[in-house]
């Protein structure tokens, strides 16, 4: 099964450019294989307090160096709605793993927060570092080198990537990931949408926000709109680390409980004392992120992992650029509309047909590697399945040939668009990305006079006093890595499209992001360099013409530009922005992140 000729140059060039420092990563994948679990080579201290709480016949075979023992890292928190099913995973994982003759521990505890709940608060600031955070909290997890293969219990936004670089940094340990899956369809997404609109312009009070809110998000599980926390999902099945059909299974119901009891089976028979070693490290290839870029573009992801997986391939030796992700998405056909590209949830994709649908046509199509590894096997065909229980036994049954919901989950051969979901932008202002597949054709070309403001707030206030009345792109700038710690904005996405109703031709342009479920206004986020370091957009000012073109991927200052290099950038004073809620605790990783095309992290 060949691959297309333009997903096969991107795999190759990745390949090239990332020969040296990939081969660096598995020799040393490979001397960790050698050194082998050190339960045998404990001191008797150590290895007292390692089992100390285990039961007699655990603390028997974990004296022994043969006896498999698996590494839980939990992201629970009962605060989550989707990680509070993660409170039982544990036990599940324990009587599954004592079924065949193992031990399980829980291996430590990754800290878990909700974009949901910090959009627009202090909080927001800490976000994105916590993806480095929970990377460095899986590593200490693992630190006890008491395990043969280890499972991860994640879903939302930063956590997923986190608990993935971690996994990478012990890549000579099999990983499986163990979704909790999505919480029952609620209220519809976009009758939530126009109820924020209403409360923005003042037709509804907050007591009607509230309820429309409470009734979309209702239940345990992940929100079912089509942001970072389900894009993870797709990517974790895509690229061979979930089981086949695992990812929008419903919590809480006996499928869901199978498919967890089997994820530990499967990663108890990847490890090295087996015939069917497979360490995180070979399945996370060149392949396997092209792959999860493909399926990214395909059902229009967040944009947020425009950085996530640049930093998990790096955690790989692999070094993935903007261009790479910009020429995958022109030669990725979109395949669902899911919010905020359609009206459908997660729970109608998986309906239509989901993962295994969409893998089957990316696949016969040739626009995924099929020569991979995976946690289920060799080869990504053994995902063209749904999982189903039938009397009480779970199974995999090939996935159906058309889908169920046509407009939510469509074939190659009749797209919603012929290219992907993703747009790099460049020009005289610097780098950035734009989601383009919610975006309607009619507003991905914009040319207006910038209104500039410096952080969100800002233009929040503007828009509540009447002052936004025209044509604009309004410019949102020290809001990047290195400003704040590169909040999301989504909070501002109200209030820009209701002036996009309006009749207004209206963009944004921020250092800052928005959130994975970035929606009908045109975004050009994540622009590097940023405000802080003096790049272009510190040199804006009120009035100057900006041409947006996401057709051509062209972002432009239409003014002089010599007099606009001329001018001196402007700065802002963020002390007071750097301390409450924890962020003065981060002031070394404000110093230390890098810039958001090499994936804003601390760790390059």
């Amino acid at each position: 099964m060949s691959v297309r000729q333009a997903i096969q140059d991107v795999t190759d060039r990745i390949a090239a450019r990332s020969r040296d420092s990939r081969r660096d990563y598995l020799g040393r994948l490979d001397a960790a294989r050698e050194a082998g679990v050190n339960r045998a080579v404990l001191s008797c201290g150590n290895l007292a307090h390692a089992f100390a709480a285990c039961t007699p016949s655990e603390k028997a075979a974990l004296a022994g160096n043969k006896a498999l023992n698996l590494g839980i890292v939990t992201s629970y928190n009962d605060m989550l709605s989707a990680h509070q099913p993660y409170q039982f995973y544990p036990d599940i994982i324990k009587e599954a793993a004592r079924a065949i003759g193992a031990t399980a521990q829980v291996a430590g505890g990754v800290p878990a927060m909700c974009d949901g709940v910090t959009q627009g608060q202090p909080g927001m600031d800490l976000s994105l570092f916590s993806r480095d955070v929970i990377a460095m909290a899986t590593a200490i997890s693992l630190s006890h080198n008491m395990f043969d293969a280890a499972v991860y219990l994640g879903i939302c936004d930063k956590i997923v990537p986190g608990l993935l670089i971690g996994a990478l940094t012990f890549g000579h340990l099999p990983a499986v990931f163990v979704p909790a899956g999505p919480m029952p369809s609620g209220l519809p997404n976009d009758e939530k949408s126009k109820v924020r609109q209403l409360y923005m312009e003042g037709k509804v009070g907050r007591a009607e926000l509230l309820e429309a809110e409470s009734k979309s998000y209702h239940s345990a599980g992940t929100c079912t709109f089509y942001g970072t926390a389900n894009s993870n999902q797709m990517l974790m099945e895509i690229m061979g680390l979930h089981l086949p059909g695992a990812s929008f299974v419903n919590p809480g119901t006996p499928l869901r409980d199978a498919l967890t009891r089997e994820a530990t089976v499967r990663a108890l028979s990847l490890t090295a004392l087996g015939n069917n070693y497979t360490p995180v490290g070979h399945i996370i290839d060149e392949k396997a992120i092209v792959n999860g870029l493909v399926g990214l573009h395909a059902t229009g992801g967040s944009t947020n992992h425009t950085m996530h997986l640049i930093a998990i391939a790096a955690a790989a030796g692999l070094h993935v650029t903007w261009d790479d992700m910009s020429d995958l998405s022109d030669a990725t056909p979109l395949l669902a509309r899911v919010y905020p590209n359609g009206v459908a949830d997660v729970n109608h994709f998986h309906a239509a047909g989901g993962m295994g649908f969409l893998i089957q046509e990316l696949l016969e199509s040739g626009h995924l590697h099929e020569d991979v590894k995976t946690v289920w096997g060799d080869g990504l065909s053994g995902y063209k399945v749904e999982a189903k229980l039938i009397e009480d036994k779970l199974t995999f049954e090939a996935a159906p040939k058309e889908s169920a919901l046509p407009k939510v989950l469509t074939k190659v051969a009749t797209p919603f668009q012929e290219t992907g979901g993703l747009k790099l932008l460049t020009g005289n202002l610097g780098r950035s990305v734009i989601k383009v597949s919610a975006v309607k054709p009619e507003h991905r070309v914009i040319e207006a006079p910038a209104k500039v403001f410096h952080g969100q707030e800002g233009l929040q206030a503007a828009f509540k006093a009447g002052e936004l009345n025209g044509d604009m792109i309004a410019v949102v700038r020290f809001s990047g890595p290195r400003a704040l710690g590169m909040p999301e904005l989504h909070k501002l996405t109200p209030s820009l499209g209701i002036l996009q109703d309006r009749g207004f031709k209206v963009a944004l342009l921020t250092d800052g992001r928005m959130s994975g479920a970035s929606g009908k206004v045109p975004a050009a986020i994540h622009m590097t360099p940023e405000a802080v370091d003096g790049g272009p957009i510190s040199k804006i000012r009120d009035g100057d013409m900006i041409r947006l073109d996401a057709n051509e991927g062209t972002l432009t200052f239409l003014g002089d530009e010599k007099e606009f290099r001329s001018r001196t950038p402007a700065t802002e004073d963020l002390r007071s922005q750097h301390y409450g809620m924890g962020r003065e605790l981060f002031a070394g990783f404000r110093s230390l992140v890098g810039v958001a095309d090499r994936g804003a992290s601390v760790f390059q």
